[in-house]
């Protein structure tokens, strides 16, 4: 199957797809220079799941320094659009993945290794 990128009537296309009864994972970041740590750490999400929804943030919300992101928008979710364990990907327009968090309603949220240690969560969101 190949990716799908969920833009309109989001909220009934993942009601839907709740109701359908598959299990879900959700990943969420501004995949910018998207490298070997991410291709893994999206398939290791996939097999967590029957579904992997990628949420992938705006450019309006990337903080991670001058000139970032390095690709815009368009360009990093093409990116991830062809990688085979992605299944739906959708754009986050909010400064974090609560919002899609919310409207997808994952069976699991799955942030890197990065994140096991508490002190690392800048945002104070992924608690």
């Amino acid at each position: 199957m190949m990716t799908k990128i969920i833009r309109d009537n989001r909220n009934e296309f993942f009601s839907d797809l709740r109701s359908k009864k598959l299990s879900i994972a959700m990943c969420h970041g501004v995949f910018d220079l998207l490298h070997p740590g991410h291709i893994e750490h999206l398939a290791a999400a996939a097999k967590l799941a029957d579904v992997l929804v990628v949420s992938v943030s705006s450019d309006e919300f990337v903080n991670k320094g001058p000139g970032r992101p390095v690709f815009d928008l368009e360009t990093r979710m093409r990116s991830i659009e062809h990688l085979e364990c992605v299944d739906y990907l959708i754009v986050s327009s909010s400064e974090t993945a609560i919002p899609n968090l919310e409207l997808i309603k994952p069976d699991y949220y799955v942030k890197g290794v990065e994140y096991a240690d508490p002190s690392n969560d800048v945002s104070g969101n992924i608690r």
